[in-house]
């Protein structure tokens, strides 16, 4: 199915191939796509250190509150570009009282003040509008949401913490080194039966543990391109977010003509494809025609099997997922999987088939075809669809699909991210809920284990949940039922609920008018800038292979306090270490009394000499931290908390690196080499950290306070900008604008 090519690789003649005549791979990166595009936003002057701009802005709802405040705050007074708020994150206003309303409320006034554009709710998942509004064959987007991913329709889109959104409304770059760029060469064409999850799982197994794509652009081209329709290559595209990839764009032809024609945007089209010589740091080949019905079991995109393989091996492979869920809970709740194997089938709970990746018009079509073979029946099993926008609900519903999934036994539900983040059909207690959308990472489907609550979710394609339903939830793959796929239909497109509700203000903003508050709408607290020393107390331990941003601050419920910085706080690691808000706030008022009694000794221990001048604040240590969500609350939480350092062999992803590096926390790594055996409660003395950033020092000698023992350790602190190094230095992104300000005036 896929095969990876470690080594340089030219793209010659329509293939790849490991020489190009007398190319040379510097000549030959500026033949690829991604070059043209991203040299094209470049207002750097090298074509090393990217200083990008985008084209236009997206966040939703989650998300667009603190942008703005930071934004405000940070001298923000009109929308450069297009910026485009969603709601589609925190749409259960049941949820909090008046909150979710109350920042959809504050997201209108928002647009009207600075000129920018506000979809209100259940009208389009963020991802389906900037597809059917914004992209652009050579554009590119930045979104405040980590699977902005527009690469099938020729647009390069990138997902970061919401600080990176405010540079460029303050009218800053996104700077970034050039990164390494991946040919993704498909051939052949899809079986029957087989979708675009397939195709992803199969891609994210196979890239996603051994770092194969991190941070790199993929670029995706071959002959079997042409053998994909737009829904299929979208669907693929969106998922390229779990491979951990930076970006990614594809070579465009008839079929993204076609699209950007139907969308009434036909001036927005452009071919593209890579130049021949174009070179690639690496390539990844994938054989269309051997793909199978995938499966990701709990708990990433990348545990990826065949669903024929799974069936063949089920009780040795969900004790697998079991012993891991073990280690991952440490035994404080049980995942059982293997007593829903029953007759030697495995029984489901659920099918969910939803938003930007799931829910698009050819899935959902298709599933209705594979469903018409069987019945969901009445037991326990149910089935829920969510379409992305609503001039897809439309479309379904004037070909008959919405009709004969609702005769069929589906559910059809609004516009709304839910599901994959845990706000939105929560399976039950035990259960395990089979989803065709973007992640299953623990706690992410709504359950809280620190409650005693465990359940969990398996990725797959439309068509296997369908054919699962169709047999009232025994785990069934499509290639396993004899239906008739659908006809393909003319599509269309009505913009008409956009013309008539959403608010397009880009270009007319009405400064006069006023924002509106809602009572938990409130101002971020004063961050402090960094002192010349520092102790860290180290206020959890994170021992897993990855943390995700999931579990440094919860999806689901929580979402509706994001628009509240120490109000959501409070949640944080809440799912996986109940204690560290309470340990992070003791550890922040006794910094802020000054050192006590105890806290002297540990001093003289650790040789600190200038008492005055030396911070005492916590810090977190995991192995591989901030792996999915660019929410940046995964960072300002701990911030606002007094956190002021992460420590890591490796960040999972560049956007969570950035994150605590906008709210001012000290980015530490660890040589692979260097062994990291402390615990909760243990302290860190960083002397002199205040010069080692000014200077961009990338090691940092510290001690270590454990057991009443001192030892040395080296920090590193490596690639720092400048204007990274200034950032950290005055305390966060916000106070460093307003330093700039002051300079200014």
């Amino acid at each position: 199915m896929v095969t990876l090519t470690n080594t340089g690789t030219y793209y010659y003649q329509g293939a790849p191939a490991a020489r190009c005549g007398e190319v040379t791979p510097e000549e030959g990166r500026r033949r690829t796509m991604a070059h043209a595009i991203l040299s094209a936003h470049d207002k750097g002057s090298d074509g090393k250190n990217l200083r990008l701009r985008f084209d236009s802005l997206i966040s939703h709802d989650i998300t667009y509150v603190g942008v703005i405040q930071t934004a405000k705050g940070s001298g923000l007074q009109r929308f450069p570009v297009p910026y485009v708020m969603t709601n589609c994150h925190n749409t259960l206003c049941a949820v909090g009282g008046t909150i979710n309303a109350d920042d959809h409320a504050f997201g209108l006034s928002a647009a009207r003040k600075y000129g920018g554009i506000f979809v209100p709710p259940g009208f389009a998942v963020i991802h389906q509008y900037a597809r059917e509004e914004l992209a652009g064959c050579g554009r590119m987007i930045l979104g405040s949401d980590s699977h902005t991913r527009y690469g099938a329709l020729g647009t390069m889109g990138v997902g970061e913490g919401g600080p990176e959104i405010v540079k460029q409304l303050l009218e800053a770059t996104y700077d970034i080194a050039y990164p390494r760029t991946v040919l993704v060469y498909l051939t052949g064409a899809p079986r029957r039966g087989v979708g675009p999850q397939d195709v992803a799982i199969a891609l994210c197994g196979a890239v996603y543990k051994n770092n194969f794509v991190l941070n790199s652009v993929l670029e995706f081209a071959g002959p079997g391109v042409k053998n994909l329709p737009m829904d299929f290559r979208i669907g693929i595209d969106v998922m390229t977010t779990e491979t951990a990839c930076l970006s990614s764009v594809w070579q465009t032809d008839e079929e993204v003509e076609a699209y950007y024609r139907v969308h009434g945007r036909p001036q927005d089209y452009r071919r593209m494809e890579p130049g021949d010589g174009a070179y690639y740091d690496a390539c990844v080949t994938i054989d269309l025609s051997a793909v199978e019905p995938m499966i990701a079991l709990p708990f990433h995109p990348s545990e990826a099997y065949t669903i024929r393989e799974l069936k063949a091996n089920l009780t040795d492979i969900l004790r697998k997922t079991e012993k891991s869920a073990e280690e991952k809970f440490k035994g404080k709740v049980k995942l059982d999987l293997v007593s829903k194997v029953r007759d030697g089938q495995l029984r489901v709970d659920q099918g969910v088939i939803a938003g930007c990746s799931g829910g698009m018009y050819d899935n959902i079509a298709e599933a209705a075809a594979i469903l018409e073979s069987g019945g969901i029946g009445d037991g326990y099993f149910g089935l829920t669809v969510y379409p992305p926008s609503l001039p897809v609900s439309m479309e379904l519903m004037a070909n008959g699909v919405t009709g004969r999934l609702t005769a069929l036994g589906a559910v059809m539900k609004p516009c709304f991210c839910g599901p994959c983040f845990g706000a939105g059909d929560v399976p039950v207690n035990g259960g395990l809920s089979v989803r065709h959308c973007t992640r299953n990472f623990p706690n992410r489907e709504g359950s809280k284990p620190a409650d005693g609550q465990l359940s969990c979710v398996a990725l797959m394609d439309a068509r296997s949940i369908a054919a699962t339903a169709a047999h009232g939830g025994i785990l069934t793959g499509a290639d396993e039922i004899d239906y008739v796929p659908p006809r393909p239909v003319e599509r269309r497109y009505d913009r008409s609920p956009y013309e008539k509700r959403v608010y397009n203000g880009f270009g007319r903003p009405h400064p006069e008018e006023a924002l509106r508050l809602g009572p938990n709408i409130t101002e971020w607290p004063e961050i402090p800038a960094l002192r010349e020393n520092i102790v860290l107390e180290l206020a959890s331990v994170l021992r897993d292979p990855v943390t995700t941003t999931d579990e440094l601050i919860p999806s689901g419920d929580t979402s509706s306090y994001r628009s509240n910085p120490v109000k959501l706080a409070s949640f944080t690691l809440s799912r996986r270490d109940p204690g560290y808000v309470a340990r992070a706030g003791a550890i922040a008022r006794r910094g802020a009394a000054g050192p006590d009694e105890e806290l002297l000794r540990a001093y003289e221990k650790l040789g600190v000499t200038d008492v005055e001048n030396t911070a005492f604040a916590s810090a977190i240590f995991a192995n591989r931290p901030g792996d999915g969500s660019a929410r940046e609350q995964a960072a300002s939480c701990q911030r606002v908390l007094g956190g002021a350092a992460n420590i890591c062999y490796e960040y999972a992803t560049k956007r969570y690196r950035s994150n605590c590096i906008n709210w001012g926390i000290l980015p530490f790594n660890l040589g692979e080499d260097t062994p990291f055996p402390y615990e909760t409660g243990d302290l860190i003395y960083i002397p002199g950290i205040k010069k080692a950033v000014e200077t961009g020092a990338r090691q940092v000698p510290a001690k270590v306070l454990s057991g009443g023992e001192t030892r040395d350790i080296t920090l590193l602190l490596p690639e720092l900008t400048q204007k990274e190094r200034e950032i950290i230095l005055t305390g966060c992104l916000m106070n460093w604008y307003a330093s700039s300000s002051r300079k200014s005036r």
